[in-house]
């Protein structure tokens, strides 16, 4: 082999390894479980102190794991879909009358390309 064949050879296997490594699969990860959940509609949307209810909040990008978040403290939460959760409020969290915010939080996703958890803005619930 002369060196003309060599450099040509060299430049060849640059080029191939160049192409397979633009076509493996290395791109810019998906953001979709970082989607900013967003409430539309509490039901109901106010309660009697002292007694625990079941809250519905209705929105958009409610992830699976999606916990809603009742004056700060998050609450075991069902995701029924995409657009629904639910969770019982305790009487404890509906002591005293006033009004308190309301948040879904979708949780955090694992891996290389890990996103952090994502909070919608606050709705308020009244307390009676």
């Amino acid at each position: 082999m002369n060196i003309s064949t060599k450099t040509a050879t060299k430049t060849l296997l640059l080029l191939a390894l160049t192409a397979l490594g633009a076509g493996c699969g290395y791109s810019k990860p998906s953001t979709a479980g970082t989607a900013m959940p967003t409430i539309a509609q509490l039901s109901p949307s106010s309660a009697t102190a002292g007694a625990q209810f079941q809250l519905e909040v209705d929105g958009t990008s409610f992830a699976s794991g999606a916990v809603i978040n009742f004056n700060g403290v998050a609450q075991a939460t069902t995701v029924v879909s995409a657009t629904k959760l639910e969770a019982t409020i305790p009487a404890s969290a509906v002591a005293a009358s006033g009004q308190v915010p309301v948040t879904v939080t979708n949780p955090a996703t694992m891996g290389i390309y890990g996103t952090p958890a994502v909070t919608s803005v606050a709705s308020t619930f009244t307390i009676n």
